[in-house]
Formats: C-alpha cells, structure tokens, sequence
C-alpha cells in the first residue's frame, strides 16, 4: 500500500491499516487445526492459477520453521497500534484455504502474527529470525527498522507491502507488484490526471502533508514526479501529524493559491475534514488525490456531502478493484474465502496486496522439490507475468522496474467507482511511463552491508 510513512505515529497507524473500518484488534494465527494431508475436496485453484496448494507425502525437514507436517511464517503487523487486523485476517483466510486443500505438499501453513505496534519493528523480526521459515503477507510502517536484521539472518521476505527508504527493494525481498526502489511509482496515474482529464491544473498542483521528516521526502519525491511528467507543484503545506481542530485556513491557502490538483500525503480523517472546509467556502480543485488508503466506505462516510462538490480519486497499484468483482474470477474469489472463513471481516485493499503475496510465496514452495529458502526465493523471482491469478496486473518480479500499468478509481456519493481512465487491458491502463528519480532518496538495503551474499541463502 503506498504512502505509509505520512507524518508522525498518529497518521502511519491510519495510513497501514488502510481503509478498514473495524475496531478489533483479532491478531489469531488462522492456522488449521489438523494437518493439511490426504484427499481434500475444497478446490486448489485460484483463479487462473491451478493447484496452488495440495497434499503431498512431505519428509521432516532440518529447514527453519520445516516440519514434516507444516511450515511456519511470520506476518508483520502493527495491529496492536492501528487496531486493524486485515494483514492476520487475509493470513487466516488464505491458510485455512489452503490447509484445506492439502497445504504445501502436505504441509500446513503456520501463520504466525508478528506484533510490531509500530515501533517494534525490530523485536519482532528478531523473533521472526529464530523460528520462521520466512515473512509472508504482511507490512509494517517503520520496515526499515528491522531489515538489517532480518537480512543477517537471510529471512526472505514476500510482505503485501513495504514502505521505508532502505526496506523498499532490500535483498531477499520479493514484493508481488509495487513498489519499485528508485522510481516514480504513479507516471501513468498523474499523466493521465494532469495530462489528459484534467490538463488545465498541470501547473496548478498542491500537495499538503502531515509534518514529519518521512514526509518531508515523500512530499520532495512527489513534487519530483509530477515534474517529470510536465506539471509544477506550485502550492505545498504541512499540518500537524497530531491532528488540526480547524481546517478553514488550509482550505484558505488552498483557494487563494488556485490549487487545481490536490496531492494529499495524510490520513483519510484528515482529509475528510479538510474537504468539508473546501466545500464550506465553496471551492473545489479540478482532483484530489486521496489515496488509495481512503479507498473504502469509512472515507466515504467521514466525507458525506463534501462528496458531491470534491472530486476524489485513487491509483490502485494496477490491482483489479473490488467493484469488478462480478467480472473478474479472482477478485470474487477473495470475495467468496472471505464469506466462508472470515464472514465477519471486511475485505480492503490491503487484503487483496496480501493475498498477491501469499499467492506468490504457496506456488513458489509447491514448487520446490525439498522445501528451503532458496528454492522458494528463486522460484518467485523468475515470475515474470505475474497477476496473482487475476488479482492484478501482469508484473515482471524480475524486473527493477514498476510495471507499466494502473488501476483508477473515483469516490462518488454511491461509492467508489472505476474511473474514466480508459482501460486499454481489463480494468488496467498499460502505457504509464517509467520515470527514475534524479534526486538522492537513499538506497535499499543489501546482504553486502551485513557481509552476506546469497550463496549464503540455502
């Protein structure tokens, strides 16, 4: 999920739990309760995926985290903080599915939730380090804390997503479709809203963020990129990560300035409230990028009437809405595990990055001949059309370059739906150019700056 690190505690925590409304704090492992061998009679196949999971005749094993009855992994969370439990709910989902298609070659899933709430990232990839096979599904805001960490003990990591300067693009890290470490991820999303829907607020564009340090860069980075794709950020703000108790003089700053295109780098309450200011004194940019943390019905609620007189839109990392459900096979599947595994929980988008990762790491391991982290690395990098089964757009995992394609949708009084963006492949747009950052960002992690190198992966 993009844009994690927005401001202080208050507005990371919003920003990772994403567009979930619950309140629970379910932090259960989901795993299945015999062992996943036998005959099965619940589908293996996952969209166009066939025989993700499966039983087998699995041997004991001297692998971390391997038994000859299941395999253990670690999910990064920072549930304890954000209160929202969708990296645990897609982990419980996905391993009760398929434990009961057999699980990996007769081994059952083991998921395991890893608590950082928020700052203890490093602890829990400590924890991670002397038991799990390896890290699945999973995200935490402040990643960056825990990856030399995790690379010294050659923990793969396969996360839903990834945040931080150093964690995004680290060694023995496999992210199933964005980000990309050095780029520009949303060329094809701007060009389109700058370019073509709405060309008249190319050179108008503001961007109002919370006030930390790990904003400051995003805000530089952003500001970088829709420079590169002919716009100027003429306008840029900062609030109070804490919170504002009056968002009239942003809207303010915001009319008398002309802002025409709207980036907003914050948590969706924020914005919400920041709308109703702009709509009280009655001006709207041409766009409002909420992000898609606000893809959701809480942002939706939270916003009411603003939402007939703001336009609100959101990129969704070429991953196929859930309003396509009904025409796309995948997506009605999350749809349907949910309802049969998890029928109290909401499905958000989160949930569909995690099940990309977790569809990654099964077909990676079943595919393995004797189950090591090795074997389960290189399988998922030589993925080169990936698409989750039809959750997302084809990605290479090959390439260090972000795929060339988007997803957009628009919030509306209804709900949100897909936007006017053209579609030239599905529900995606394919031409998005690729744009490499010129300023210096700082760069990921490697197994060299531990003294490591993969001939040590075994």
């Amino acid at each position: 999920m993009r844009r994690l690190l927005i401001g202080s505690v208050t507005v990371l925590a919003v920003l990772l739990a994403g567009c979930s409304t619950r309140s629970d704090d379910d932090t259960g492992t989901g795993a299945a309760q015999t062992p996943a061998t036998g005959a099965s009679t619940t589908s293996a196949d996952f969209g166009t995926l066939k025989d993700v999971c499966g039983p087998g005749t699995a041997k004991p094993s001297s692998v971390q985290g391997v038994t000859g009855s299941s395999v253990k992994v670690g999910v990064m969370s920072d549930v304890g903080f954000t209160k929202k439990s969708e990296f645990a709910d897609a982990a419980k989902v996905f391993t009760d599915w398929c434990n009961d298609a057999g699980g990996i070659g007769g081994r059952r899933i083991e998921p395991v939730v890893r608590d950082t709430r928020l700052m203890d990232v490093r602890q829990r990839v400590l924890e991670a380090c002397t038991s799990d096979f390896a890290l699945v599904g999973g995200g935490a805001a402040l990643d960056a804390l825990g990856v030399q960490d995790r690379l010294k003990c050659l923990l793969p990591n396969f996360p839903a997503q990834s945040s931080q300067t150093g964690a995004v693009g680290s060694d023995l890290q496999v992210i199933a479709s964005q980000p990309v470490a050095g780029y520009f991820q949303y060329t094809g999303y701007y060009g389109w809203l700058i370019g073509k829907k709405y060309p008249g607020s190319a050179q108008h564009v503001g961007i109002v963020s919370g006030d930390s340090p790990v904003t400051k860069l995003m805000s530089t980075q952003f500001e970088e990129g829709v420079a590169g794709l002919g716009g100027k950020v003429a306008y840029t703000d900062l609030y109070p990560a804490a919170g504002v108790s009056d968002w009239t003089p942003y809207a303010q700053a915001i009319k008398t300035r002309k802002v025409r295109g709207l980036i907003f780098l914050g948590d969706f309450a924020s914005l919400a409230k920041l709308e109703q200011a702009l709509t009280s004194i009655g001006y709207a940019p041409d766009w409002t990028d909420a992000n898609n943390n606000a893809y959701g019905p809480a942002f939706l609620q939270l916003a009411g009437p603003a939402l007939a007189k703001q336009h609100n839109y959101a990129e969704l990392a070429a991953t196929a809405p859930l309003e396509s459900a009904a025409d796309n096979p995948a997506t009605q599947q999350v749809v349907d595990l949910f309802r049969k595994y998890a029928p109290d929980k909401q499905i958000t988008y989160p949930v569909l990055r995690a099940f990309s990762a977790w569809l990654l790491f099964a077909v990676s391991a079943r595919d393995c001949a004797e189950l090591t982290r090795r074997c389960v690395y290189d399988n998922a990098l030589k993925q080169t059309a990936w698409t989750a089964g039809g959750l997302q757009a084809p990605f290479d995992l090959s390439s260090k370059e972000p795929t060339r394609c988007y997803s957009v949708v628009v919030a509306t009084a209804e709900g949100w739906k897909a936007a006017d963006f053209d579609p030239d492949q599905g529900a995606y747009r394919c031409d998005a150019p690729v744009y490499k950052y010129k300023g210096n960002y700082g760069q990921p992690a490697t197994l060299a700056s531990v003294g490591k190198s993969l001939s040590d992966l075994t």
